[in-house]
């Protein structure tokens, strides 16, 4: 297959990857109701066609947090992308450092900050709150060290949603020799990916959080440690703690409610991210497109605002942004292209985007995303 678009990507990373890590990433929680809605409730939104208009020159870019970027468009955080393709983050980071868009790296990646930074380009670095502050100090010392320009705490996890095909699939609540010979199956099944990820994309912890591990080998170990120690306990007031230790813009990531966008704002925050975590934590929630213009309007320009969840083209990033989105945070479509061909095969994923924005920008006469508003969507 000679992928194009989102979908071919998905369908070759389905046939690349061992079941388990297929059906991780491109589950959601429960019935997946959420999941399926964020898709079709973007694809629901029709945009405005104009024509007999100079489209002859075209403005992509815009600024997000004082950063350049070559159009609205970022590589989420996604947890374990180097268990997709070998050392998956700095791939990754390279694709988004040539395409002229920023990286953000998950504190639960395979690779570390500082592996991502020196391989491609320092990451924005997505925090969870953990329990341990000590531990918390010195990984947000770690991103600052290197250069990480911007921190993405992430507040929609206190604690994991039920994702029931990571069971049906054996990737979580399976032990034992059995669990153990269907995993071996399933990665023998896919030499390609044995080939490059298992031998020779190694080691397989999770990076930032390897030295608060002792004694695991596997992934699994250490997000079952993940879920353990996420804290339950956090408030609006923690801002405060991470400002302590933390002098650049911070971005509060998942959220859905039009008061707590206010609350993020009242706490400090440079950014947010409309986010229901792509249908993976609180399912029967509504999309985040579906909740973005309300957010955007009680923001009100206090804070930037992005958006991820459901976003599969060109176009879907020309309707967010029409919604009042900044920019839009894509999670797994660079996932599913790195499974699918690893850092060239991103690469030419962000080209297609680029490609359909620009054509959606011209049949709606759009010349500059820094002018695109609520007039491109067609409300008739």
């Amino acid at each position: 297959m000679n992928p194009v678009s989102i979908s071919d990507y998905r369908e070759l990373a389905r046939r690349r990857l061992p079941n388990i890590f297929f059906e991780y990433i491109d589950g959601g929680s429960y019935a997946e109701a959420t999941l399926r809605r964020n898709v079709a409730d973007m694809e629901a939104i029709a945009l405005r066609q104009r024509v007999m208009r100079d489209m002859t020159e075209l403005d992509l870019g815009v600024e997000a947090l004082g950063q350049q970027l070559s159009m609205p468009v970022m590589l989420a955080p996604v947890g374990m992308a180097g268990m997709f393709g070998r050392r998956g983050e700095v791939q990754g980071a390279r694709a988004a450092a040539a395409a002229g868009v920023p990286f953000c790296l998950s504190t639960v990646g395979v690779c570390t900050v500082q592996e991502v930074a020196a391989g491609a380009q320092a990451p924005w670095f997505q925090l969870y709150m953990l329990r341990d502050r000590g531990y918390m100090r010195d990984l947000l010392a770690q991103a600052r060290d290197v250069g990480s320009p911007v921190l993405v705490f992430t507040v929609d996890l206190p604690t994991p949603g039920a994702r029931y095909r990571d069971v049906r699939s054996g990737f979580t609540g399976s032990s034992g020799l059995g669990a153990a010979l269907r995993q071996a199956g399933d990665g023998l099944a896919h030499p390609g990916w044995m080939w490059d990820v298992w031998l020779n994309g190694r080691p397989h912890t999770l990076g930032s959080v390897a030295p608060a591990v002792q004694n695991s080998r596997r992934v699994s170990d250490f997000l079952a440690w993940m879920a353990r120690n996420f804290d339950r306990s956090v408030t609006w007031k923690d801002i405060d703690w991470v400002r302590q230790v933390w002098d650049g813009p911070i971005v509060i990531k998942g959220v859905l409610d039009k008061d707590d966008a206010r609350s993020a704002v009242q706490a400090g925050a440079e950014g947010i991210v409309v986010s229901n975590h792509g249908g993976r934590q609180l399912d029967g929630v509504r999309s985040s497109i579906a909740a973005l213009p309300g957010i955007a309007e009680a923001v009100d320009g206090r804070a930037e605002v992005y958006m991820d969840g459901g976003v599969r083209s060109g176009l879907d990033v020309l309707k967010a942004l029409a919604l009042g989105a900044k920019a839009c945070l894509i999670g797994r479509p660079w996932v599913y292209a790195l499974a699918a061909g690893g850092e060239p095969a991103i690469s030419r994923m962000l080209a297609t985007l680029r490609a359909e924005l620009s054509v959606a920008m011209i049949l709606t006469g759009c010349r500059s995303l820094r002018e695109a508003g609520p007039e491109l969507i067609d409300r008739d």
